[in-house]
């Protein structure tokens, strides 16, 4: 992973900011980016922050994703993190969630794919890694939005997998719960000791960006944790 370029979207959240980090300690040159403004935590040679991006909107991804492959010179791997949840019942809830969700976890895998597609095609080990979701492999009650959204991603993979083949790998994590402070708060009772730890997750998601995993694409690899 040393000296490889690599952009983060969603970098400012929970699994964003350990993704962040877990990237840099194996020398690697990070680019996060996200819809926050919040206060950017580094900026250099090295890594570089892009806040106030909406990634639902096509323009603004490619201006952010020209932006970093400027900066290095280059782009080797895209981590698409980006994404929101909404628990809400098909007949309570409303249209405008499906409409969010499908913009939040969807369009904006999507937006940031297409505007890395030039730039990871010409890097040696181009790397594209989405987060799919269990979830997602059959909806429960309250999950129809989400996990509508997500199989989406799913079906993105596979899709710029089978056309890029050869040229960049393509594949998808797909965690149970993450344990993180929202999903805590939601969940008080839960036992936190089975979910999936953002770091175990970030693990997973760097031997996909590895060389070591240059045979594996279009593979939607379950992390359910110990759930």
């Amino acid at each position: 992973m040393n000296g490889k370029a690599i952009v983060v979207t969603g970098a400012q959240g929970a699994l964003g900011r350990v993704m962040v980090a877990s990237a840099i300690a194996t020398g690697a040159q990070l680019a996060g980016v996200d819809h926050a403004r919040a206060p950017i935590p580094a900026s250099g040679e090295h890594h570089l922050e892009i806040g106030g991006v909406d990634l639902s909107d096509a323009a603004q991804a490619k201006q952010a994703i020209d932006t970093v492959a400027n900066h290095f010179g280059k782009l080797d791997a895209l981590i698409n993190i980006a994404g929101g949840f909404t628990f809400e019942t098909v007949g309570d809830g409303e249209p405008a969630t499906w409409q969010r969700m499908h913009a939040l976890n969807l369009l904006t895998a999507l937006n940031a794919s297409r505007a890395a597609l030039p730039y990871l095609a010409a890097s040696p080990a181009g790397r594209i890694v989405n987060i799919g979701a269990l979830g997602a492999l059959q909806a429960g009650p309250g999950m129809g939005a989400y996990a509508a959204s997500k199989a989406g991603v799913h079906r993105l993979t596979e899709a710029l997998a089978a056309e890029w083949r050869g040229k960049i790998t393509v594949n998808a994590v797909l965690p149970s719960i993450i344990d993180t402070a929202a999903n805590r708060a939601s969940m008080p009772n839960a036992d936190f000791s089975k979910w999936v730890a953002p770091r175990e997750l970030a693990e997973v998601i760097l031997f996909l960006l590895s060389n070591a995993a240059s045979a594996v694409t279009g593979a939607l690899i379950p992390v359910p944790g110990r759930v």
